[in-house]
C-alpha cells in the first residue's frame, strides 16, 4: 500500500511538472485562457447575482485588483499575479505593445463619416470630457500633497483614463509609484461609470444614439462607457463607443504636449 501511495505522489507530482511546464512555455495562451474564464465567471456573476444591473467588465475588473492584491501579498514582489508562474502569461497581455496595439486597433475601427454624423456636440464633448476630467484629477492630487508637474500632470491624465495616464507619465518622466496612481485613478473613474451609468441615465435623457455619443465623449473610458451601456440599453452600446473611442487617443496627443506645458505655465 505504502509503494501505491508513494507511485500514485510521484504521478502527480510529474503530471503537474509537466503542466507546469506547457503553461509557462506558453504563457501568452495561458494569459488568454486565464483571462476568458475570469470573464466567464464575471458574466455569470452578473447574470446570477445582480440580474444584469452591474455589468461584467465592472466585476472582471474587480476581480482582476483581488487577484492582484492577492498575487502581491501571497509573493511579496511588485507585479501581482505575474509574480507567479501559473500567471505569468497576464503580464504579456498588461504589457506596453498589447497595450498600444488595442489603441491603435480601436482608432482604426471607427468611422470617420460616423463621428461627423455626430455634431460639433460629440466634437465639443470630447474635449470637455478630456479637460474637466484632468482638471478634476489635478485637483485631487492637489488634495494628496503632490505639487510637482510631473506627478500632477500623470495624475491628471490617469483621470481622464487610465491609458493615457501611464502613456503621458512614461513621456515627461514621471516615476512609476505615481503611473501607478493614475491608472488606479482611471480604474476608479471606469468602474464608478459602469456601476452608475444604469441608475442615472433615466434622470440625464441617456435614451437615444445621441444623448449616447455625447455621453461617449464626455466620460470617455471606453470600458467604462461599453459596460454601462449594455446594461442600460444594448443598443446604446455601438454611438456611445463612437466618441469614447476617440477619448484615449485625444487624451494621449493632449496629455504629454498641451495639457505638460499648460501645467508648467501654471505651477512654474
Amino acid at each position: 500500500i505504502a509503494s501505491c501511495l508513494v507511485g500514485s505522489e510521484m504521478c502527480i507530482r510529474d503530471r503537474y511538472e509537466s503542466l507546469m511546464k506547457v503553461i509557462t512555455g506558453y504563457s501568452l495562451l495561458s494569459g488568454f485562457a486565464i483571462v476568458g474564464i475570469t470573464m466567464w465567471v464575471s458574466y455569470w456573476m452578473s447574470d446570477k447575482l445582480t440580474n444584469g444591473r452591474l455589468h461584467g467588465s465592472a466585476i472582471a475588473i474587480l476581480l482582476g485588483l483581488l487577484l492582484s492584491y492577492i498575487g502581491g501579498a501571497y509573493t511579496g514582489g511588485q507585479k501581482g499575479l505575474v509574480d507567479i508562474p501559473l500567471f505569468a502569461g497576464i503580464g504579456l497581455l498588461g504589457g506596453a505593445m498589447l497595450r498600444d496595439f488595442a489603441i491603435v486597433a480601436t482608432g482604426f475601427g471607427v468611422s470617420v463619416e460616423e463621428l461627423k454624423r455626430a455634431g460639433f456636440a460629440g466634437v465639443l464633448a470630447l474635449f470637455l470630457g478630456v479637460f474637466t476630467s484632468f482638471i478634476a484629477g489635478v485637483a485631487v492630487a492637489m488634495a494628496f500633497g503632490y505639487t510637482d508637474v510631473v506627478s500632477l500632470t500623470t495624475i491628471g491624465t490617469g483621470a481622464v483614463t487610465y491609458i493615457v495616464g501611464p502613456v503621458t507619465g512614461a513621456a515627461i518622466g514621471a516615476s512609476s509609484d505615481v503611473m501607478a496612481l493614475s491608472i488606479a485613478a482611471g480604474l476608479i473613474k471606469a468602474i464608478l461609470v459602469m456601476v452608475a451609468t444604469p441608475f442615472v441615465a433615466p434622470y440625464i435623457g441617456l435614451n437615444n444614439p445621441r444623448s449616447a455619443v455625447i455621453f461617449g465623449g464626455l466620460m470617455g473610458t471606453s470600458s467604462g462607457v461599453a459596460g454601462g451601456l449594455a446594461a442600460t440599453d444594448p443598443k446604446l452600446v455601438p454611438y456611445g463607443c463612437l466618441t469614447a473611442a476617440f477619448y484615449t487617443a485625444l487624451g494621449c496627443l493632449l496629455g504629454p504636449s498641451l495639457l505638460y506645458f499648460l501645467m508648467r505655465g501654471l505651477m512654474g
